[in-house]
């Protein structure tokens, strides 16, 4: 029996909806709690081209979420490790790989080879990069999002009415209106239901077989099962602030910080720097402060230093800080972000 068998006798899909599955080409922009639903159900979906874009290594406190990963696959990159697992589940589909963050260098030229593109990231900066990018190359855009006990989804670019992320959110939020996913939390299945509403809408998208969620937001409460809608319309101050044109997105600077700087614990750090590459661990306290350290592992350079020649930090991909109280390495972490934004920097 055809593995696709229960998708091509279903009325107006059939084999016609299958193979334009299989001639498309999706990118999926992080592969986090959204996107490995997203992944998982293309895949099974037969798919033929699954890009995936992710900078991140996979953590111990993703894997409530991050269903696809197991313990065995901590400190490992995400998008690499998903491809590979699909790859095994499903050897006859194509994937590429992607292991960097997306950026105004990089996002145009990733984004432009593909039809769809799906939006699992956790974070405003590159989700108003993906969303301009998109309207610039003229490629529909599946969005999601999630906090605490509810989700969103959002079809922009597509139809006879085409709206993007800014139509409804014209410009970011300041940095200390921006959630924090490490302190507000999320239910493993939240990313997991938003995701898989993700993966039908492409799959929609692909076959052309039902009504595509656009011109409304989809929103749905974990807590008492609900679902509503909310329709949208085009906002001209929003179409005001997309980029002109191709030179005009790649001047842009979408580095949008939370108001409280990412932090990582020290297991995670001293993991990261004993087996990652590119990676240090630096004590920014002045000279003389107690406890003393003395690790092989540890580099030392006081935040005033640190302030006056960022620059001495320009080799390394993943920074992670240290002070006594949180306090110095959070505020110096968060300056080094405006830095360095494609970085990995984290206050311990």
């Amino acid at each position: 029996m055809s593995r696709f068998s229960r998708q091509t006798i279903l009325p107006d899909f059939g084999k016609e909806g299958q193979e334009k599955l299989s001639r498309a080409r999706v990118l999926v922009v992080g592969a986090g709690g959204l996107g490995c639903p997203v992944l998982l159900h293309l895949a099974a979906a037969g798919v033929g081209t699954i890009g995936i874009v992710d900078g991140d290594v996979i953590s111990e406190s993703n894997l409530n979420r991050q269903t696809l990963f197991g313990h065995q696959h901590t400190g490992k990159p995400k998008a690499a490790i998903a491809a590979e697992i699909l790859k095994q589940k499903y050897p006859d589909l194509n994937f590429e790989v992607f292991s960097d963050f997306l950026n105004t260098n990089n996002a145009l030229e990733i984004i432009s080879s593909f039809d769809v593109i799906v939006d699992g990231t956790d974070n405003f900066g590159t989700r108003y990069l993906v969303n301009d990018a998109c309207v610039l190359l003229n490629k529909p855009l599946v969005m999601g999002a999630i906090c605490k006990y509810e989700g969103q989804l959002m079809i922009f670019n597509f139809g006879d009415v085409a709206l993007n992320y800014r139509d409804i959110y014209p410009n970011p939020p300041g940095e200390n209106q921006i959630p924090n996913c490490a302190e507000t939390g999320v239910l493993g299945v939240l990313p997991g239901i938003i995701g898989t509403l993700q993966a039908s809408e492409v799959i929609k998208i692909l076959s052309e077989v039902g009504k595509v969620l656009s011109g409304k937001i989809l929103f749905f409460n974990l807590k008492n099962t609900s679902f509503y809608e909310v329709a949208i319309q085009h906002n001209p101050k929003g179409r005001e602030n997309l980029p002109k044109s191709e030179k005009y997105f790649k001047n842009r600077n979408y580095n949008i910080n939370c108001g409280i700087a990412e932090g990582i614990n020290w297991e995670k750090a001293l993991d990261w720097t004993r087996n990652m590459n590119n990676s240090i661990l630096l004590d920014i306290r002045e000279p003389g402060e107690k406890p003393f350290f003395e690790k092989e592992y540890l580099s030392k350079k006081p935040m005033g230093e640190i302030r006056n020649n960022p620059e001495s930090l320009s080799a390394y991909e993943n920074i992670l800080l240290f002070c006594a109280s949180g306090q110095r390495s959070s505020q110096l972490a968060k300056e080094l972000k405006q830095q360095f934004p494609e970085k990995k920097i984290f206050s311990v």
